[in-house]
């Protein structure tokens, strides 16, 4: 899709994706799952930062993730970024927020559920 890091804030990534046919649902309008994708890799983005600092990465599974489509994402750059609400040694909670020009005003977020498995030693 594109996805690539735009900036740090805070010590997390903020990705951003570039409007292009591969994303494209209706004309000029970002595919709801090209949305949701770069939602989910914000929070796995953002998650794998806050781990970075252990030995071990452990492998991260999907528990929920749910979209809230607030507005459609028009042909611009879109942003997304995540907030870890908690991190504990076998699961975490993001809420994520995706944006385009204006960051107060989202065009999709989405809260996710994630089980961190710590490999076998």
């Amino acid at each position: 899709m594109g996805i690539a890091v735009d900036s740090l804030e805070d010590g997390l990534p903020i990705v951003a994706v570039d409007f292009a046919p591969n994303v494209e649902g209706r004309p000029g309008v970002f595919h709801g799952g090209a949305t949701s994708g770069l939602l989910e890799t914000a929070g796995y983005a953002a998650l794998r930062s806050a781990l970075a600092d252990r030995e071990v990465q452990p492998q991260l599974k999907p528990v929920n993730i749910t979209v809230q489509f607030l507005s459609a994402a028009k042909n611009r750059t879109t942003y997304a970024k995540a907030r870890i609400t908690k991190l504990g040694r076998r699961n975490a909670n993001l809420t994520v927020e995706a944006w385009q020009e204006d960051r107060k005003r989202p065009v999709a977020t989405a809260v996710m559920n994630i089980l961190v498995v710590s490999p076998e030693v």
